[in-house]
């Protein structure tokens, strides 16, 4: 059996997986705010009580809004900022008395829908997240694939390319830059671009206006296309995956499916695009589902 927990900043989640990726059994609470002593007892308690369940002790894995820094072995880059600076997987470790594996939230997706979701049998799948922020997981051969600086996916911090000349210098993004990929593909980003001719709304509103053929909501869903578009020409110049896999609140957007695919061949360096753009399968499931394939079949107990 494997279990996934999928640390968010609002809610932890834990899952357990049988032998043929069924969820057998699910369990969720609230993220203590600011502590990390509860922040660990709540996962430890959590995965107890899934074990408890279910009757079987499982291997673990845990998707983090962040990534255990190769230099120091602590948490780096995580939006919970209460986990900077902790030895999370050691403290998990020593607290369940068992190996533990951790992956940044983004590459928990990629792989869940690398092994049995959207993008199941392909070869490199690029995960995406469109959301609050905007992430990236890469999975190569049914693998996360970090990196020696532990970036790996990062592209919404790469500034968003063949910019135009209105979209310089761009918004400031929290990294410290300027232009940065996700301030425009945010959902933040989405509404800047519908406020500059409209009162003030959200990106799921936007969507539903566009739905309803709202001319102004229209434009701003087309002019985000094309800059989703560019963004991810760039990453298939640089990875050449066999999918793209869209997942947060805004890869609902069905418009993206065929629009982006349209025009994302001017930027890509070749005569042409087999890679596929996949909305996701298992949704709000992926992080859980994810975290518990860290452990590859070969790997894993029952």
């Amino acid at each position: 059996m494997r279990i996934g927990v999928d640390l968010g900043g609002t809610k932890i989640e834990a899952a357990a997986l049988d032998e043929t990726g069924k969820i057998v059994a699910r369990k969720r609470v609230p993220s203590p705010q600011g502590a990390y002593a509860e922040t660990l007892r709540a996962i430890i308690e959590l995965i107890r009580q899934i074990e408890t369940d279910v009757g079987v002790v499982g291997t673990v894995g845990i998707g983090i809004p962040g990534a255990i820094s190769p230099a120091t072995g602590l948490i780096k880059n995580a939006n919970s900022t209460w986990l900077i600076g902790e030895a999370l997987d050691k403290d998990l470790c020593d607290g369940l008395a068992r190996p533990v594996r951790l992956e940044n939230d983004a590459n928990c997706f990629a792989l869940s829908e690398a092994v049995d979701g959207a993008a199941a049998g392909c070869g490199t799948v690029f995960g995406v997240i469109l959301g609050t922020g905007v992430g990236g997981g890469i999975v190569v051969n049914g693998m996360p694939l970090s990196g020696p600086n532990a970036i790996a996916g990062e592209w919404g911090h790469n500034p968003l390319p063949w910019p135009k000349d209105h979209e310089r210098p761009g918004a400031e993004c929290y990294c410290g830059l300027r232009g940065c990929i996700e301030t425009f593909l945010s959902g933040s980003g989405l509404v800047r671009t519908y406020n500059d001719a409209n009162p003030a709304t959200t990106a799921d509103e936007i969507s539903n206006l566009a739905g309803k053929n709202d001319p102004s909501a229209v434009s701003a869903i087309e002019i985000y296309a094309g800059r989703l578009a560019r963004a991810l020409a760039s990453v298939i110049n640089v990875l050449d995956p066999d999918a793209i896999v869209l997942g947060g609140g805004l890869s609902n957007i069905e418009s993206l499916y065929h629009r982006v695919p349209q025009l994302w061949g001017q930027w890509v360096f070749s005569d042409q695009v087999t890679t596929r753009l996949l909305r996701n399968v298992h949704g709000d499931s992926s992080g859980v589902r994810g975290a518990a394939w860290l452990w590859p079949d070969r790997e894993a107990v029952s």
